[in-house]
């Protein structure tokens, strides 16, 4: 009976490791870093994070899970309420539709892949968010951000590739 106790714990906690590490990245990229514009032009970790999952592990990644931290992001930066929620989900479609094109393929494809979805979710955040406040906001943050975006992905996409291999185990078949 412990061994199933155990078994059912440790199970319990390889199917939160998404998750929480999504959690982390969000709380990591609103950290206050005293570099200039950081505020303004910080990477969209937990787009990478959505990403990654979606095609390694998309049974850990459910679309509760993604609108969740979605509204949990809004709620921490005072964004328009469900607008981080609706990009994330819209995204996560995305890559569940792609997953076999990207599934076992070099590092390239998969970072090529995090490459168009980056700019969409900027440009569609960009442009709802300047709906929602009434004046289009300056675009050269946004490129900035995704920039940033793309070009970190691969450190971030190693931490979760460890995370995977440590505590959740292999990638589901495409």
């Amino acid at each position: 009976m412990n061994q199933t106790g155990f078994g059912t714990i440790g199970n319990i906690a390889r199917r939160v490791v998404p998750g929480v590490t999504i959690l982390l990245l969000v709380l990591l990229v609103h950290l206050h870093l005293p570099l200039p514009f950081y505020a303004e032009v910080a990477p969209a970790l937990p787009l990478m994070g959505i990403y990654y999952w979606a095609v390694f592990r998309p049974d850990l990644m459910p679309r509760i899970l993604v609108f969740t931290i979605g509204l949990f992001q809004d709620a921490l930066i005072g964004a328009p309420f469900g607008l981080s929620a609706m990009v994330y989900l819209l995204a996560h479609g995305f890559v569940l539709s792609q997953r076999r094109f990207l599934v076992g393929k070099p590092f390239w494809i998969f970072w090529s892949g995090f490459a168009i979805i980056a700019p969409v979710a900027g440009a569609l955040t960009w442009f709802l968010t300047s709906v929602f406040r009434g004046a289009l906001l300056p675009s050269d943050v946004v490129l900035a951000s995704v920039v940033l975006t793309v070009v970190a992905f691969p450190a971030i996409a190693w931490l979760l590739l460890h995370s995977q291999r440590w505590l959740v185990g292999a990638a589901e078949p495409a």
